[in-house]
């Protein structure tokens, strides 16, 4: 319990009470009520009664002042655009394979768009794992999560549509689709506990031929950190990875062993990388499902430490 919290609503009325807009509610109520004194800075001050009950995100009772802020800026810390003509962010449709050799992370982002099925719920964690939403077919009805409290996150916003409240847990700008839900950080971490999250896509540093995860931390270097990496690998029921096969040196990162600190054991279902598709059988190892255009099998197997198994019925990747 802290003594002071300090927290920042869309409005407030002079008795305390708050209301969040888009994604900004996510750790606040849970704050709010963990300081001996709350302080909420509002955009819009209201008197007693004008906001509706039924709207109320944050109880006066945990807010002890309460003021109007001034000449807001609202700082986007990635603002993610897409046009009618270039829909996944910014990048043509040309550029979803390396020229002549393997996938960009474009590429690696559509071909995981394959692997979602009809009706069901999907989270995407930072960097190529959010690609994925401006891929899913329009056939497939499909509800994706992000920690930060959204349900049901649409491709990223035109120019005249970006929204500084509304990000994923990437702090990219997005967009809702019909049917969506917004909550708080607590709510959404219940979703995530109680496998109520269909598939999982994340990004990886590493992957063993076990199927363990690291993700989170290189020691001696400043990184994102885990956000919920750790609840998703615990909870999820099927999890995919989008990663890079070799690193910036060429070494392999599907490997025997992981070197990092662990997210998780035991919990990979399948990688998508710049290669390929592999898919980490239960015994162990990895069997190659599918190469990308370019890429010979000998490229596999030269990028992979880990046991690599070469599946009977390798195919090439069509996007």
């Amino acid at each position: 319990k802290a003594d002071f919290s300090i927290i920042k609503a869309w409005k407030g009325d002079k008795s305390g009470n708050l209301i969040f807009k888009g994604t900004t509610r996510n750790f606040s109520p849970m704050m709010a009520a963990a300081g001996k004194i709350c302080i909420a800075e509002v955009e819009e001050l209201v008197e007693i009664g004008e906001l509706n009950p039924n709207e109320i995100h944050v109880p006066g009772i945990y807010v002890q002042r309460i003021f109007q802020g001034k000449n807001y800026q609202k700082r986007i810390e990635q603002r993610t655009i897409s046009s009618p003509l270039t829909p996944n962010g910014g990048a043509s449709f040309e550029s979803l394979f390396i020229e002549g050799f393997g996938l960009t992370k474009y590429g690696i982002a559509k071909r995981i768009s394959q692997e979602i099925t009809n009706n069901s719920y999907v989270n995407l964690g930072i960097g190529i794992p959010t690609l994925v939403a401006n891929y899913i077919p329009k056939e497939i009805s499909v509800m994706l999560q992000s920690e930060n409290g959204l349900l049901g996150i649409g491709p990223f916003p035109t120019e005249e549509n970006v929204d500084a409240d509304l990000i994923n847990a990437g702090k990219q700008t997005v967009t809702m689709q019909a049917g969506s839900a917004l909550f708080d950080s607590a709510e959404s971490f219940a979703m995530i506990r109680g496998e109520h999250v269909d598939l999982t896509i994340l990004g990886a540093m590493e992957v063993s031929e076990n199927g363990d995860i690291a993700n989170w931390k290189i020691p001696n270097k400043m990184v994102k950190g885990m956000g919920g990496a750790m609840d998703l690998v615990a909870s999820a029921k099927n999890i995919i990875v989008a990663m890079q096969h070799v690193s910036k040196d060429g070494k392999s990162k599907l490997l025997k062993t992981c070197t990092l600190p662990l997210t998780g054991l035991n919990c990979v279902k399948k990688i998508v990388t710049e290669l390929g598709v592999l898919e980490v059988l239960p015994q162990g190892g990895f069997n190659l499902l599918e190469i990308a255009p370019g890429v010979t099998v000998e490229d596999v197997q030269k990028a992979t430490e880990g046991k690599l198994l070469i599946d009977k019925n390798v195919k090439e990747i069509k996007l």
